[in-house]
């Protein structure tokens, strides 16, 4: 570990999932989340500094925003190879490859951690080598079809069990990604 490593926070992937393994439904439809909202572990968002999505992601949690407005982890930076023409307030587009927007939003969380959204980047991250957690919040809820935890050909990632946490109805799992 370097220096500037020491300055930096964790790379987490953050997923709310359903008990079958979804992390949206049909449509990504995420509605079914909010219901759980009241069950939040503030220790994670007070620990988040910056949050990295993809395009796929972002447009769905905008459609989501009207419902759900208490996001206050720092920038949200949004990886595309298509910005947006109008920018957005609280989001920087990042067109780079995807290790130097990790890198890039990983130092704008100012020491506190990355939390990485959505299954493809989640994915691609796993993938690279460049996630140190991954943090789960089981729902109890069973939603038969939708977005999957991983996307197709991750592969296997050995993840190291640390800490799990009830809250309520919901379960968060924390695991250390085995490098």
């Amino acid at each position: 570990m370097t220096d500037t490593d020491a300055d930096l926070g964790k790379v987490v992937v953050n997923r709310a999932m359903s008990l079958d393994g979804f992390i949206a439904g049909p449509d990504n439809a995420m509605d079914w989340v909010l219901e759980y909202n009241k069950y939040a572990f503030p220790e994670v968002m007070d620990a988040t500094g910056a949050m990295l999505v993809g395009r796929g992601t972002h447009e769905v949690g905008k459609r989501m925003s009207d419902e759900d407005t208490s996001y206050d982890g720092g920038t949200i930076f949004v990886l595309t190879h298509r910005p947006p023409d109008e920018p957005e307030r609280g989001v920087t587009f990042l067109t780079c490859d995807l290790a130097e927007a990790v890198a890039t939003a990983r130092a704008a969380a100012g020491g506190k951690d990355l939390e990485i959204l959505g299954a493809d980047v989640a994915s691609q991250c796993l993938q690279r080598g460049l996630v140190d957690e991954v943090l789960v919040y089981v729902l109890p809820v069973l939603l038969g079809d939708g977005v999957r935890f991983s996307t197709s050909g991750l592969g296997r990632i050995d993840l190291e069990p640390f800490n799990n946490t009830q809250s309520g109805p919901v379960t968060m799992l924390r695991f250390r990604v085995r490098k």
